[in-house]
């Protein structure tokens, strides 16, 4: 019988026995009991399924967790070797484009292997983005402390992202900001600083990065703006790219602005300070 009913009947028996019982103790002043016995023996049976049907699902529980564990560490080591097809942050584009929130956008993307990417860029976003890359584990602490600091101080609200959480987060998420993705970002950068070189981080960022509205990764950006391969980039060319990388679709790398421009000197200086392309030896 299953348990629901047979629940039921026992509440009905025991509804009557308890008005017999009743009737007869009062008479005979007696404490009533039974009733309460018959309940004893109900409870411990609810009791009983409440922690069956907790423990089954702290069970499910663990097994989704086990399974995205499983899966996400082997996506990021199929991707270690295999070129993204696309990126989380493409694939939301591509949906709202399906669905008409932005149908206007267009997605330009193309991958290109690390030789065929010029060393101006890949030396220009280092400068721009993330000095500290090769030296880090995904994590520039000194940076995140000064900006919680400066952010507490009623300061411009600024990040402290490196690449390697770049690359996670445009890779594997979606850019709306809240505790959840920001702990998805930390554990996807630990896996890619774990399962892949430092070189490969950087392959896969300037080649998912948007650098105009649509425009992801070198090969567009290069083809789009300059007309050139990404190999021909100049030192210049570069850093204008890595110039809007703050914000590709309010920094124009087109019709650059004033800060645009200023910030291309800038880079340009960094990377001059930084060695040049050599500095990419360290990865």
């Amino acid at each position: 019988m299953p348990a629901c009913l047979d629940n039921t009947l026992l509440l009905s028996m025991g509804f009557v026995t308890g008005l017999r019982l009743g009737f007869y103790q009062l008479k005979n002043g007696e404490e009533d009991t039974a009733v309460a016995s018959l309940f004893s023996r109900i409870r411990p049976g609810r009791r009983a399924a409440g922690r069956g049907s907790l423990a089954g699902l702290l069970i499910l529980i663990g097994r989704l967790l086990l399974a995205g564990l499983v899966l996400s560490v082997a996506l990021v080591l199929v991707l270690r070797w295999v070129a993204p097809p696309t990126s989380a942050f493409m694939a939301g584009r591509h949906l709202a484009q399906l669905f008409g929130s932005d149908a206007r956008s267009r997605i330009s993307y193309q991958w290109v292997d690390w030789e065929g990417i010029s060393p101006h860029l890949l030396l220009a976003v280092v400068a721009a983005e993330d000095q500290k890359f090769p030296r880090h584990a995904g994590f520039d602490f000194d940076s995140i402390g000064k900006a919680l600091e400066k952010n507490r101080q009623g300061g411009r609200l600024r990040g402290a992202s490196t690449i390697s959480q770049q690359v996670a987060k445009n890779l594997f998420l979606w850019p709306e900001r809240s505790y959840v993705r920001k702990g998805l970002e930390a554990y996807f950068t630990v896996l890619l600083e774990c399962l892949w070189p430092k070189k490969r981080i950087l392959e896969v960022y300037v080649n998912i990065a948007e650098f105009g509205d649509g425009i992801y990764g070198v090969h567009a950006a290069a083809a789009r703006f300059f007309n050139k391969q990404p190999a021909e980039l100049t030192k210049w060319d570069a850093a204008l790219l890595a110039a809007v990388l703050p914000n590709p679709r309010v920094l124009k790398a087109r019709k650059p602005s004033s800060y645009v421009m200023e910030r291309r000197r800038w880079i340009a200086t960094q990377m001059r300070q930084l060695n040049g392309p050599d500095y990419l030896r360290k990865l």
